[in-house]
């Protein structure tokens, strides 16, 4: 399967983390995505409707049984919904149709110049990113939430470690309020989001390490969990295997 990745324009790079492109193979494919703390928009030839697919909180399964082109763009987290119009947790888990979200003749128009095309991917991609920058500009000013901002800065910095309750002390909010702010313009709680920072930690490391055996405990330690058996629990619940099984296919795949 063909995928690549492109930094954004400088416009949007605040608020998107790349525009990508892919192309599955011509037969019957499946791949698993794990959960990865964004949002993307997925355009793809065949006439179908654009559409975004919400934060997750389990992996999913991508099946595909004929070539297929996709174009797309992955947003930084609690930057979607300045692009969507919608609370983030009502997509939480699932997709939903761009024509819904953005209305018809905006989602038609863009569709048309993307599939009326034959000009490169990374050109087809730019009008992606115009119709982004177009909505950016219609933004009322604080729409960004910038609570919410400093929260997933330090979250991320933390890489998914600092406590929920400490964030919030920090932030001067309660709990509560802290929750309530992450479900509508991340999508996920903050526990969640932290416990996938750390997972998406453990499985970075799992990727490049080719060694046969690895000292597991001490993983779940460098990664920030409370002990070994919390790095299985999550990785049974965020790619449902164990984190050997998982260690195992990447090599196996390498």
């Amino acid at each position: 399967m063909f995928y690549r990745e492109y930094p954004p324009h400088p416009a949007l790079a605040a608020y998107v983390e790349c525009v990508w492109a892919a192309r599955a193979p011509g037969s019957a494919h499946t791949h698993r995505v794990l959960p990865d703390n964004c949002v993307d928009i997925l355009w793809q030839d065949g006439g179908q409707p654009g559409y975004a697919v919400g934060m997750m909180s389990a992996a999913i399964l991508v099946a595909s049984e004929r070539p297929v082109l996709t174009l797309a763009v992955r947003f930084k987290p609690g930057m979607a919904g300045l692009f969507l119009a919608t609370p983030l947790h009502a997509i939480t888990d699932q997709r939903a149709d761009i024509d819904l979200l953005w209305g018809r003749s905006d989602a038609d128009r863009l569709a048309d110049a993307l599939w009326t095309s034959n000009a490169p991917e990374r050109a087809r991609l730019a009008l992606i990113e115009r119709e982004l920058m177009r909505r950016l500009r219609a933004q009322v000013p604080g729409a960004d939430a910038p609570l919410v901002r400093q929260a997933l800065v330090a979250l991320d910095r933390s890489g998914g470690a600092l406590r929920v309750e400490e964030l919030a002390a920090q932030l001067h909010v309660s709990r509560q309020h802290l929750a309530a702010q992450f479900r509508q313009h991340v999508g996920l709680s903050p526990k969640l989001y932290a416990r996938i920072c750390r997972f998406r930690r453990a499985t970075a490391t799992l990727r490049t390490d080719t060694t046969s055996s690895l000292d597991w405990a001490q993983l779940a330690a460098d990664c920030g969990y409370f002990d070994q058996s919390h790095l299985i629990h999550d990785f049974q619940e965020f790619s449902s295997s164990t984190p050997e099984q998982f260690h195992f296919s990447n090599r196996a795949a390498a």
